[in-house]
């Protein structure tokens, strides 16, 4: 149920046309929360329809005119309701990690381009996300709303720093590996690169990466924004 709570917050933002909430949401919310144009405007119908949203009047009607929508009382408490409710950490998956995981057993073989791929991602994001940061709060812009947008932003800054980190501790793992793991070897139990089992039979995380650990920042081209930006 995040999305439509997604366009609540933006939409007390600064009421918008479904178009343009979609760009905002492109530049902002979906970096963290990413949704398809699509999924979006059939939302608004739906917010629309449950009382939570409304399409104000257009100043002056005409064929094609977008419709701005704005949140009712009703949306508003919806959204403190939502954000006062407890919730759990999603169960966290990574295909990469998996894929380190079976390189154990079946070789190592095209891994180390991607992981080198991987780290130049993460790069340019955390390049990104810091530009931004220096732009948008400058020393003295610690408003209550601010402060929040700015922890935001550097859950994101803080994410794609570990992540380039852990890529690199990778990659040097990677030169002290044989070119190809195709036995395993050793007592059973144990993974070539020593790996350790774990009570229940089951392995530790490749590289030591606990499981729990946050997922990989969504990635978007074109303008740079950030996860916590205020409304333009």
């Amino acid at each position: 149920m995040s999305l439509p709570h997604a366009i609540l917050t933006a939409l007390l933002e600064k009421p918008s046309s479904g178009l343009e909430l979609t760009r905002r949401f492109d530049k902002s919310i979906g970096y963290f929360w990413s949704a398809t144009h699509q999924q979006i405007y059939r939302e608004l119908g739906r917010l629309e329809a449950a009382g939570l949203i409304r399409g104000l009047p257009a100043k002056e009607p005409a064929r094609g005119q977008k419709k701005d929508y704005e949140v009712l009382p009703a949306g508003r408490e919806e959204l403190g309701r939502w954000t006062a409710t407890s919730q759990d950490p999603k169960p966290y998956r990574d295909a990469l990690l998996l894929r380190l995981r079976a390189a154990a057993v079946v070789g190592t073989a095209g891994l180390r381009v991607d992981l080198e791929r991987h780290l130049e991602l993460h790069e340019r994001q955390l390049a990104e996300y810091r530009e931004i940061e220096e732009r948008d709060f400058p020393p003295g812009k610690d408003s209550p709303e601010d402060r929040l947008r700015h922890l935001v932003l550097r859950g994101g800054v803080d994410l794609e720093t570990f992540w380039t980190q852990w890529l690199r501790h990778a990659l040097e793992e990677f030169t002290e590996l044989p070119g190809e793991q195709t036995e395993r070897s050793g007592q059973d139990g144990e993974l070539p690169g020593g790996g350790v089992e774990l009570p229940g039979g089951d392995q530790g995380s490749p590289g030591g990466v606990p499981e729990s650990l946050g997922g990989e920042a969504e990635l978007h081209g074109g303008e740079a924004e950030w996860p916590g930006r205020g409304p333009e």
